[in-house]
């Protein structure tokens, strides 16, 4: 059979993933955060694209808000996406935002009309002195963050106190070698060999230098281990006995709740033991952390369901989420008539008119995506708004993308880092994708996170005297119409972080004695 070369024509279709398609599915997955620095970082490069105030027309557009009924049919939405009404992004040409500010006076003799020429005759001389003052020679409003007090750090407050215990010059350098190798929960991290190479100086006298910094407040800081951490907080307590020493000595028998081996070593009855057991509760493990300076990012929904006057839900997307990206038509017309058409620079503004357009109307088809299937979700767990977790349905991304005729990792990344406020609480949206445990009864099947929830609730409420087995739990869940295996409730019970039914009835005990001393 011979080999021959030939040359055909042939039609075929495949998907290519251009670099503006793969920006936009992008897009999808970023928080709200993320998003407004990729934007911030469109803008600096492309002169047409501008950011709205935030007080700019409300913010909302046609489609940033619908009703959904309880009987999972739509209703009308406020804004039909077809009715030709424009983009959640504003397209549109900036107007002189300046005139209007011109025709407003803001100054002192307006708005204190009785007060501004006293005020800039007698003190000139402070407000030129403020900078951030209205008025100053900075021009500038005052911002009140400028004049809230710091929070003290852990570091602050122990070199306040190091100049009282410690009375020598080199002792205090060598403290503050040894505050500099503390971690944020107050632990030393450093070797102490090491921090007296460096200073030349003997490890008896870093040592001593220690003993005394482990004597400031908070009780327990400057400590190399769990153990002795625990040991200098009961020291300062005046609790430290050879029976408290074996039990802080061997808390890898107390992780493992091995409460027999304990009381043959600390020579201690049951009682006892409970009663220590109730006093190392009392402890802190982290001293450090109540000085944590970080601060926390409170989480923003991007979408909000509050319940409609008929019954039905509202469902909007969050305006603070949702960046005003506009297009400065006027700047492209007045460069564009000045430049050749064959020229560099009209390129360039052409290449940027093309990135604003695509920007806005991705911003936009991003927006409709969210509510698409903020809106499906909220059809499918309507029981959860109305009663509760008890009443969380199944749900995969297949049914949620079937229904709104979208593949499913589309879903998969709308959903990712995206929060939903509701009358319940503020929850993830895969929060409400849940697998299926089947029902005993052969009716309709169970969510994982309702059955989760139901063993947690049994065993926050079980009695101490009568604490729930893992069987008892099977057999309460079944009575309940979940068909539920053994082991089943107990990987449940270990991925909540729950012991077994012999640990909690230790610690159970241990914690009725702790509130009842």
């Amino acid at each position: 059979m011979a080999l021959a070369a030939s040359l055909f024509l042939r039609q075929s279709q495949s998907l290519v993933m251009t670099p503006q398609l793969m920006q936009s599915i992008q897009l999808l997955q970023m928080t709200h955060f993320e998003l407004n620095q990729f934007i911030e970082q469109e803008v600096e490069k492309n002169p047409l694209l501008e950011i709205a105030p935030a007080d700019d027309g409300g913010g909302g557009g046609p489609s940033d808000h619908i009703l959904v009924n309880d009987d999972r049919g739509p209703a009308e939405s406020m804004g039909n996406e077809d009715a030709g009404q424009p983009d959640l992004y504003d397209n549109a040409t900036m107007g002189s935002a300046g005139d209007a500010s011109e025709t407003f006076d803001g100054g002192l003799d307006n708005v204190f009309p009785d007060d501004a020429g006293p005020r800039a005759a007698d003190a000139p001389e402070l407000i030129g002195q403020w900078k951030s003052m209205p008025g100053s020679e900075a021009g500038e409003g005052y911002d009140l963050d400028d004049f809230v007090a710091a929070r003290k750090t852990l570091r602050d407050i122990l070199n306040e106190q190091i100049p009282f215990a410690l009375a020598s010059p080199i002792d205090r350098l060598i403290a503050q070698h040894l505050v500099d190798q503390l971690d944020d929960a107050g632990y030393l991290q450093g070797n102490i060999a090491e921090t007296a190479l460096k200073l030349a100086k003997p490890v008896a006298e870093v040592e001593r230098v220690l003993a005394s910094l482990q004597q400031l407040e908070p009780h327990g800081v400057f400590a190399r281990s769990l153990s002795e951490c625990l040991a200098l907080q009961l020291r300062a307590l005046d609790r430290f006995d050879p029976a408290m020493a074996a039990l802080v000595g061997n808390l890898e028998l107390l992780a493992r709740r091995d409460f027999a081996t304990l009381k043959k070593l600390c020579g201690v009855g049951e009682e006892d033991l409970l009663d220590m057991l109730a006093e190392i509760r009392k402890l802190d493990p982290k001293p450090g952390t109540r000085y944590e300076t970080g601060a926390s990012e409170a989480v923003v929904p991007d979408i909000i369901v509050r319940a409609a006057p008929d019954g039905s839900w509202h469902i909007e997307l969050n305006a603070d989420t949702l960046p005003r990206v506009l297009v400065n038509r006027d700047y492209y017309a007045n460069v564009s008539s000045r430049t050749r058409r064959d020229s560099e620079d009209h390129g360039f503004l052409n290449e940027c008119l093309q990135t604003a357009n695509w920007l806005t109307r991705s911003l936009d088809q991003r927006a409709r995506t969210i509510m698409k299937v903020a809106t499906e979700i909220v059809r499918q767990q309507d029981a959860f708004l109305m009663h509760g977790v008890d009443h969380l349905r199944p749900l995969n991304l297949k049914t949620v993308a079937d229904a709104i005729k979208m593949h499913e990792s589309t879903v998969s990344r709308v959903t990712s880092n995206k929060y939903m406020l509701t009358p319940r609480g503020l929850f993830e949206l895969k929060y409400f994708f849940t697998v299926s445990i089947g029902s005993a009864e052969g009716g309709d099947s169970h969510s994982a996170e309702s059955v989760r929830h139901r063993i947690r609730t049994m065993i926050t409420q079980e009695d101490p005297a009568a604490v729930l087995s893992d069987d008892d739990i099977v057999d309460a869940l079944r009575k309940g119409g979940v068909d539920l295996a053994r082991r089943t409730v107990a990987k449940y019970r270990e991925a909540m972080n729950i012991p077994s039914s012999v640990q909690r009835r230790r610690e159970k005990r241990a914690l009725a004695r702790a509130t009842a001393s």
